[in-house]
């Protein structure tokens, strides 16, 4: 909620500040809006509907990442947080580590997500119950760092990309050695997979 000093507005501009110009009707209702007023908002050009429920203040700079913030907000759970991970190739991309370049947004969530609206038809859902050291946090949304990155895309089997990705990591030093053995510590990868990790890993 806004401070005595603070109006709706300065405080809903707080909140898309960390969130590349976005925000949903629940968190614009938190800070002072009405529930039911996006409408006027919307037709007096302040606010611009993206997706149900998500909107972008008019004003705001755009950004190259600002898809990424959309349905990171749609991935919202019922307390209104967003709980979808980039992931797989978009993962890929977003890191740019290999020639990925993904019609679909790729994003797991976790095994009981739900969501009464349809799933945007640019989505990819995959669901997996991610540890907190397997997430990066970005400005708005969150991707899986780049070695939980190579491991789903082996999993796929997607050979050409995981090669790419882990030596191109392991070169700009975004996967470690000791990730790397760590990895092949843990098995239960393709064997095509733990001849790669134990090459990129001597």
């Amino acid at each position: 909620m806004p401070t005595q000093r603070q109006s709706a507005a300065d405080a809903l501009f707080e909140i898309v500040e960390g969130q590349q110009g976005y925000f949903t009707a629940k968190q614009a209702a938190e800070v002072g809006f009405l529930l039911g007023s996006q409408a006027h908002h919307v037709k007096a050009g302040n606010w611009v509907r993206v997706e149900r429920g998500i909107y972008r203040l008019a004003r705001f700079p755009r950004s190259m990442e600002e898809q990424y913030v959309i349905y990171s907000l749609w991935s919202r759970n019922r307390a209104g947080e967003p709980v979808g991970v980039y992931s797989h190739e978009t993962a890929l991309s977003i890191h740019d580590l290999s020639d990925a370049n993904p019609s679909k947004l790729h994003m797991t969530v976790p095994p009981n997500f739900r969501r009464t609206a349809s799933t945007p038809e640019v989505l990819v859902l995959h669901r997996a119950q991610l540890a907190e050291g397997d997430v990066e946090r970005r400005q708005g949304f969150a991707v899986t760092r780049p070695i939980r990155t190579v491991t789903d895309i082996a999993a796929l089997g997607h050979q050409e990309f995981a090669e790419q990705a882990l030596r191109d990591g392991a070169r700009r030093g975004v996967i470690t050695h000791r990730q790397i053995l760590d990895l092949r510590k843990r098995g239960g990868h393709p064997e095509w997979f733990d001849r790669m990790l134990e090459q990129y890993g001597a």
